[in-house]
């Protein structure tokens, strides 16, 4: 039996987007959550045991890394180390090896070269294990290196192929490095292949089994959802994938209903909702909010509501952030249609007078009408608009 974390993307020390309108408590607990998430990973791995972790790629955000990512993570590994756990990677397209950086691992880590290299291991049980993988230099890089990767030929212990790269059939709008095919992998007889670059947990299949792990944290609204990584289990015979999320924040979109856009009505909507959240943890939110109802809200209003909204998560731990807030109308031709119509014909004197005089020669009508001059044009303006708005509705 093998236990191993295959994790990829972790993009430390990302500088993430779109942080302008954010608060400072919220911008630092954004720029450190890389930092959580892995700091989460690597607590998991000592709690639970495991035999070696993986990381397929973007391990950090860019070939200059900061100070601070590099000391982080040889922090990590040196836990790791004093628990007898290897770690094994490669470098992908946004941390590329290149010359000038020295930097000292424990001997525990093994990092792969610019050509394909194996690394043998062998877990606490006895158990052979056998991985294959290479790493970017340089430059970005668009060639394979499928060809170089060594076919398995004999029944000797556990395959795992480490590759950063793009899945041929893959629609993701995505920079398309190391493109491969399914045949590509299968080829090599391997019994796990651990993929980095997509930022979305995803298996291309079963047998054998080929897993992208996704990123560990979300980084932007594209990235929604649980993030972390996998944690691999079985023997040569099958082996099964089970995913840890670990994010520190979740970025996500949600729909709500709300019963009414007066702004005061609307704010406390939106906080409740708000607050159900919580109880999740932090998170980005992109809101959209559906009226079933005829009024509107000034443009202005929505900003108000959306600034107070944020306002009020500036000095909370746990915060719901409404980084984008919209309000659609569930019935928005309709009520556009009847905006045209007072808009067009609301305030035309010669159309209202000849419309209240045709009311008032009908004999069947008029003996329950008030006198002409006692009309108030406002009220009838708005029995007649409801009137319409029942009509629409039918």
């Amino acid at each position: 039996m093998v236990k191993f974390i295959h994790a990829a993307d972790l993009h430390l020390d990302s500088p993430f987007k779109s942080r302008s309108k954010m608060p400072s408590n919220i911008v630092n607990k954004l720029m450190n959550s890389t930092f959580v998430a892995a700091k989460r990973m690597f607590d998991y791995a000592i709690d639970h045991k495991i035999d070696f972790m993986i990381l397929s790629g973007d391990v950090f955000d860019a070939d200059n890394r900061s100070l601070k990512s590099e000391i982080f993570l040889k922090e990590q590994f040196e836990r790791l180390e004093n628990h007898g756990i290897f770690t094994y990677m490669i470098h992908g397209n946004h941390d590329p090896v290149v010359d000038g950086i020295k930097t000292s691992w424990p001997s525990t880590v093994k990092v792969f070269g610019e050509n394909v290299e194996t690394y043998q291991a062998m877990t606490s049980r006895g158990e052979n294990v056998f991985i294959h993988g290479f790493s970017y230099y340089q430059d970005e890089s668009y060639e394979s290196k499928l060809d170089q990767y060594p076919t398995n030929t004999r029944n000797d212990g556990i395959h795992i192929g480490l590759l950063h790269g793009t899945y041929s059939k893959s629609v993701r709008d995505i920079g398309r490095y190391t493109e491969f095919t399914l045949e590509d992998l299968n080829s090599k007889l391997y019994h796990y292949w651990a993929l980095g670059h997509i930022h979305m947990r995803q298996t291309l299949t079963e047998m054998p089994l080929i897993n992208y792990s996704g990123n560990i944290q979300g980084r932007h609204v594209n990235e929604s959802g649980e993030k972390g990584f996998l944690l691999v289990e079985g023997d040569s015979i099958k082996l099964s994938s089970t995913f840890i999320p670990v994010q520190d924040i979740l970025f996500e979109t949600y729909e709500i209903d709300v019963t009414s856009v007066d702004r005061m009505d609307l704010y406390q909507e939106v906080t409740k909702f708000k607050n159900k959240l919580r109880v999740d943890g932090r998170q980005i939110v992109q809101l959209i909010a559906y009226y079933d109802g005829d009024e509107d809200i000034r443009s202005t209003d929505l900003f108000e509501v959306i600034n107070l909204l944020q306002e009020d998560e500036a000095d909370i731990d746990d915060f719901i952030w409404i980084d984008e807030m919209k309000l659609e109308y569930k019935d928005a031709e309709r009520n556009a249609l009847i905006n045209d119509i007072k808009a067009s014909f609301g305030r035309n004197d010669s159309i209202y007078k000849e419309s209240l005089n045709t009311l008032y020669m009908d004999p069947k009508v008029n003996r329950y009408l008030p006198d002409i001059e006692h009309i108030d044009r406002e009220v009838l303006f708005e029995l007649g608009e409801e009137k319409l708005k029942l009509l629409m509705r039918k």
